[in-house]
């Protein structure tokens, strides 16, 4: 189908345009295949909105006749003039909310109509990046930054003990897994296309970090699924024991409560027993998915977008959205896998049901606390890359939509929305710690429900091989690294450490993450002008403090920035 056949009215004049915490604007409306664009046509003005509209959530129209007075002398005052005119009000992923007011009750129903088809396109390859062609990016450069290969060879400390499998190039052991896994070496593909039968969905143990320090892995899957009979699988036990040393103990992370994982016995899923795992101990961690986190998101948007509260009222709901508490789920959770293997130096499998969502995040968040590369602009991007695209996050059923619209629909999540903010926590803790900014990760938050590459499209690697995503859409991660404001990613303040950091989860701790939540504020707006600041000082005090000694040098800068760090910080609370 072509898109102009969604196009009722193409283009509209006379268009005001509001957006919170500033002057309205008047101008041209345009509607595209992808985009909604609004030019500014004031005299001196080359002021542009360019919309993509995949990135619109729900929409809200009204239209009303009006009887308008021309302008002129008292007596044709008099004389009233029949018109109409509606708004359409534009509620976006990235939690804008725009609103237009367009002369003619005709052209706003299509601009409408146009709006609501266009931006609800469930065709992969009629999205936008499929035809987004970016400058300094061909369609034949390598796509993403790592594979499982590449990062098997580069961890010689795993040759020993795992190998390589492609038992799943086809994708038929599991849909979501992708075409290479690190397993233990001793268990042949046979074996893992048992074990892979008895997990949901086909996810079998798999490993995705191996500590530089002591050896021990972190391990993720799905339930085994037991079902009420307990039934057993001989192939899965004996993969999960050849993982670790006969004299080892390893922990089964669940992130279901025990009553959650008993009741999904009734519905066939279930649990590790303690006979047949002999060397592993099971411990569960209750954290919400899907349709709990999706309603705590909504009620938390809600909350921030309304700016009637009184303090009592606003706090209250704050805490009625219980997404901190979510938060603190997260963290708590991956504070405890770091914890048995870097402190008690013990292997760790994770799952929840699916394996899919919950699990992704404590790994992810877990190797982040541990590994000192996770934590660099590029390692970040291939941890993410790696534990969620590659790994199979359904993105596309998690983000079909954000916190605003109508639908709710059973698959949406924001679990990856809630990975960011868990980050975004740490890095306000350790301030020094991350080489990434806080923009960076606001970008990502943006670019998950609505991009214009094709990084985060379907919902696992298979699908992305048959509709050929690879092959013509651009890797947002590649883009990132080479981007031309690429300098607006980096920490001014970074200094590298090999240390493991360990963020505190007490309530006192742990804050709304103001530059996603509240990020269309005239208060959020400033914070960005501040950002920009401290950038520049930072720069400045690096100038200022050359010498010859190097050592003393990078010393007074890291000294100077965190100063100037905590003065900003200080400085934003006051604001």
């Amino acid at each position: 189908m072509e898109f102009s056949e969604h196009i009722k009215t193409a283009n509209v004049e006379d268009v005001v345009l509001s957006v919170t915490s500033r002057p309205p604007r008047r101008g041209t409306l345009c509607v595209t295949g992808h985009h909604l664009l609004f030019s500014d046509r004031e005299e001196e003005s080359t002021w542009q909105l360019l919309l993509l509209l995949r990135n619109i959530d729900a929409i809200e129209k009204s239209v009303e006749n009006l009887l308008g007075y021309p302008q002129g002398s008292k007596a044709n005052q008099k004389q009233r003039t029949n018109g109409s005119s509606g708004s359409i009000v534009i509620k976006c992923k990235d939690l804008r909310i725009l609103q237009l007011d367009i002369p003619g009750m005709e052209e706003c129903l299509n601009i409408a109509s146009s709006i609501e088809a266009l931006s609800s396109l469930e065709n992969v390859t009629e999205m936008y990046p499929f035809f987004h062609r970016p400058r300094g990016l061909r369609l034949s450069d390598p796509w993403g930054l790592s594979s499982t290969e590449q990062e098997y060879k580069q961890t010689e400390r795993l040759w020993d003990r795992w190998r390589l499998s492609t038992v799943n190039r086809d994708f038929s052991v599991c849909p979501s897994y992708p075409d290479a896994m690190i397993v233990p070496r001793s268990v042949d593909d046979d074996t893992l296309v048992k074990a892979a039968r008895f997990r949901q969905g086909g996810r079998f143990p798999v490993l995705c970090y191996c500590h530089h320090r002591n050896g021990m892995v972190i391990m993720r899957s799905s339930q085994p699924m037991t079902g009420a009979n307990r039934k057993r699988c001989r192939e899965d036990e004996l993969l999960l024991q050849t993982a670790i040393n006969e004299s080892e103990l390893g922990y089964i992370i669940d992130t279901r409560s025990a009553q959650q994982a008993q009741q999904a016995r009734m519905t066939g899923g279930g649990f590790e027993s303690k006979s047949c795992y002999r060397p592993w101990k099971r411990l569960h961690r209750h954290m919400e998915r899907g349709k709990v986190l999706q309603e705590s998101l909504i009620k938390l948007v809600e909350a921030c977008v309304d700016s009637s509260h009184n303090m009592d009222r606003w706090l209250s709901k704050l805490e009625n959205s219980k997404w901190l508490s979510h938060v603190h789920s997260a963290l708590s959770t991956a504070g405890l896998v770091a914890e048995c293997v870097e402190r008690d130096g013990h292997s760790v499998l994770v799952h929840g049901s699916e394996g899919t969502d919950s699990t992704l995040l404590v790994t992810s968040l877990a190797q982040l606390i541990m590994d000192p590369e996770c934590r660099t602009f590029t390692g970040f991007l291939c941890l993410l890359e790696r534990e969620w695209v590659q790994a199979g996050h359904p993105f596309q059923q998690r983000c079909a939509h954000s916190a605003y619209s109508h639908a709710r629909l059973k698959y949406e999540c924001p679990s990856f929305l809630l990975l960011l903010d868990c980050v975004w926590q740490i890095m306000r803790q350790f301030p020094l710690a991350m080489e990434f900014s806080e923009a960076l990760l606001l970008r990502l938050a943006q670019e998950a429900y609505a991009s214009d590459y094709g990084t985060f499209l379907c919902n696992n690697e298979h699908e992305r091989h048959t509709l050929h995503v690879k092959e013509n859409t651009h890797c947002l991660f590649r883009f990132l690294l080479q981007c031309s404001d690429r300098e607006q990613y980096i920490n001014p303040v970074y200094e590298h450490t090999q240390l493991t950091i360990w963020p505190s989860v007490q309530p006192q701790s742990l804050q709304l993450w103001n530059g996603l939540f509240l990020r269309w504020t005239e208060h959020t707006q400033m914070m960005d002008e501040a950002r920009e600041e401290i950038r520049t000082l930072v720069k400045v005090h690096r100038r200022e403090r050359i010498s010859s000694d190097e050592a003393t040098h990078t010393h007074l800068t890291h000294r100077d920035a965190l100063t100037v760090l905590e003065n900003y910080m200080d400085e934003l609370t006051i604001l």
